[in-house]
């Protein structure tokens, strides 16, 4: 019996997604046991069985589901002149049916890197959801955003813009439905959106603060 995703291609061609963690010595207390191939329908759903060493020596057998989307990147666009801040709307089926309002999030331009290097990714990512030709790019950190369940680390990103960097149209790729509002904020209504509950994306409220603190809006 051959499994998609395993032994033969999944939809999207990939083989051998059961290998994950199998390989791992890194942690000489964690022993992989076996990887179950859950969902590939389009990211990767694992439950991972291993052995524990705990503090007082003693090995327990545990169960873990990982979501394996890729690794991703994330940018704050700002303009320290006019001191705003450029970021985007769009319905976000996850936190409508967890209890948004609505599901319109306002969040800072991001994406998946696919088969980019995250600083390519974040250019291509910010063209195509606010039209926007980024220039020096500035690292801010890596986070792993959720850890007890998804694998994605988040690449942040921060960088100037004006008005001119605005060379298309933005609105993300409709062939993926997206559908994209650009949202230019003065910053001080933006950090005052997190208090208020506006804006309630972690990374987006992440690179808001980062910006208040270290970054071109330090006092």
């Amino acid at each position: 019996m051959t499994t998609p995703g395993i032994d033969v291609p999944d939809a999207r061609g990939r083989t051998g997604l059961d290998r994950a963690g199998r390989e791992l010595t890194g942690n000489p207390d964690v022993v992989v046991r076996d990887v179950e191939l859950l969902a590939t329908a389009w990211h990767v759903l694992r439950r991972t069985t291993y052995d524990y060493r705990q503090r007082d020596g003693s090995w327990s057998r545990q169960q873990r589901e990982t979501y394996d989307r890729g690794d991703g990147a994330t940018i704050l666009l700002y303009d320290a002149d006019r001191r705003t801040v450029l970021l985007t709307r769009q319905f976000r089926y996850p936190a409508y049916v967890n209890g948004h309002p609505d599901g319109m999030l306002v969040e800072a331009a991001a994406g998946l890197l696919d088969d980019d290097d995250p600083a390519s990714a974040i250019r291509r990512e910010t063209a195509e959801e606010l039209g926007v030709t980024v220039g020096e790019l500035q690292e801010v950190f890596k986070i792993w955003m959720s850890p007890g369940s998804v694998t994605e680390r988040l690449h942040f990103y921060a960088a100037p813009y004006t008005p001119a960097d605005c060379t298309g149209d933005g609105g993300g790729v409709a062939a993926e439905g997206e559908d994209i509002e650009s949202v230019e904020l003065p910053f001080d209504e933006a950090l005052d959106a997190i208090a208020d509950g506006s804006i309630a994306d972690a990374k987006t409220v992440m690179l808001l603060q980062w910006a208040a603190l270290s970054g071109p809006f330090r006092k």
